[in-house]
């Protein structure tokens, strides 16, 4: 018995290594895949809410939200672009007055005594480097260049798989589960749209936390009149997608610039601001928005995205929770003995992420659902 075990434990991790091996030698294509993966979660949800309600066929849906969805990322990118643009004069002029009212006299006091001759020919000195390392900072702006381009493939890739998530993800789903047993395909149709509907409800949950931080610490810049209110703003929505390690980051920048722009007071009171956002989202937002969908404990979410960064950076650090939530979600689903049928179960409702027997209320609201989009479907048919 305990042989067999021992077997099966190898086994069982010998495959893990396999498959962390393939998806490490294939990241530039699995990583824009899972990407994907994350904005149909976002993006199915209204997707499904168009097809019903205005009755428009699904093709037409997926590019009026995917139109929509990049009209508003780009309308977004050129504000925050502009105002960062906008801002840099007034951060220069800060940054000069704090250099000589804080941080000069601080590094020529004591314990450092810096000559205040050195102190005064500091931007030369920086000038000189500079020059002296052109052939590093031309390599350098090469290698970003070929990142760059890199990042442009992966993007037309992301938008290429999330076309067909969104217009046919029960097609690709089906034609996934012909890898299963016969026997065994049942139960993991069903642990797959529970795992879906985790994702779902991480995703909505994420975005809403991103907002929230983004709009409460960027107010408490504003009225501090702290410069680059917007860019900062929008690098902590951007932060909020790697839970607690991105939040921590981004409001530790935002305190910065607030300590080197405006002074140690401004900077203990934005710090302030970030503290009381970030107990917000982690003991109101957090357990409200997420609720049953994701279950996990905050342990498993650092140890997620440590173990992320190692193994693909800032992109394994995005994917690593949401990764953790779905498989977390697929494996109660499997080990819990009564689940209803595959047709019950709503993978775009997060509430349907919890294993077990659906209740009365969710049962009746998926009939109606069912039976809108089937006569939905209907009409279209005899419209073609």
């Amino acid at each position: 018995m305990v042989s067999e075990l021992c077997a099966r434990f190898l086994v069982i991790a010998a495959a893990l290594g396999v498959v962390i091996f393939l998806v490490i030698q294939l990241r530039v294509v699995v990583i824009p895949a899972a990407i994907a993966l994350l904005l149909a979660a976002l993006l199915a949800p209204l997707v499904g809410t168009t097809t019903q309600h205005l009755r428009l066929p699904r093709g037409l849906a997926t590019g009026l939200v995917l139109i929509g969805g990049i009209a508003l990322l780009s309308l977004v990118l050129s504000f925050v672009i502009n105002a960062f643009i906008a801002g840099l004069p007034d951060l220069r002029t800060r940054l000069i007055q704090s250099f000589e009212l804080n941080i000069k006299p601080l590094l020529s006091g004591p314990p450092l005594r810096l000559p205040p001759e050195r102190l005064d020919d500091l931007p030369g000195e920086l000038q000189r480097s500079l020059t002296a390392n052109t052939d590093a900072i031309t390599s350098g702006a090469l290698s970003t260049a070929a990142t760059v381009g890199e990042m442009a493939s992966g993007l037309a890739l992301v938008l290429f798989v999330l076309i067909f998530f969104l217009y046919d993800g029960k097609r690709v789903w089906g034609f996934l589960l012909l890898a299963f047993p016969v026997a065994q395909r049942r139960r993991a149709d069903i642990a797959g749209q529970r795992a879906f509907a985790s994702l779902v409800g991480y995703t909505r949950a994420t975005v809403v936390v991103a907002v929230v931080d983004a709009v409460g610490i960027g107010i408490g810049l504003w009225v501090m009149r702290v410069p680059l209110v917007v860019p900062l703003a929008a690098l902590v929505f951007l932060g909020a997608f790697v839970p607690v390690v991105g939040a921590v980051l981004s409001g530790s920048v935002a305190v910065l610039i607030a300590l080197v722009a405006n002074g140690p007071f401004t900077a203990l009171i934005v710090l302030g601001v970030v503290i009381a956002v970030m107990q917000l989202e982690s003991h109101v937002l957090q357990p409200i928005l997420l609720g049953r969908a994701v279950q996990l404990h905050p342990l498993a979410v650092v140890l997620a995205v440590a173990g992320g960064v190692v193994i693909s950076g800032i992109a394994g650090a995005l994917l690593a929770v949401p990764l953790v939530a779905v498989i977390s979600a697929g494996v109660r689903s499997l080990v819990t003995p009564a689940e209803p049928n595959p047709a019950e179960i709503n993978p775009l409702d997060p509430r349907h992420a919890k294993a077990g027997p659906i209740e009365p209320r969710q049962r009746r609201r998926l009939v109606r659902v069912g039976a809108a989009a089937s006569s939905g479907l209907k009409r279209g048919r005899r419209q073609d």
